[in-house]
């Protein structure tokens, strides 16, 4: 059963993640032979206040 993490920003729609999901999916099945029903695919959104890049947070 593969399972996927996708750790993003947030601020994506639900029509975004779902199409995300499913185009994940896809290649998950196409790339591992797996069925599309043992794909499991987690979204995680990273608040903007605690990600940063080269020493400041995104929202500074």
């Amino acid at each position: 059963m593969p399972y996927v993490t996708i750790q993003m920003l947030e601020g994506r729609t639900d029509e975004q993640r779902k199409a995300l999901i499913e185009k994940v999916t896809d290649a998950v099945v196409e790339t591992t032979g797996a069925t599309r029903e043992k794909v499991v695919v987690f979204i995680e959104d990273i608040d903007k206040n605690n990600y940063g890049v080269g020493g400041k947070r995104l929202v500074d």
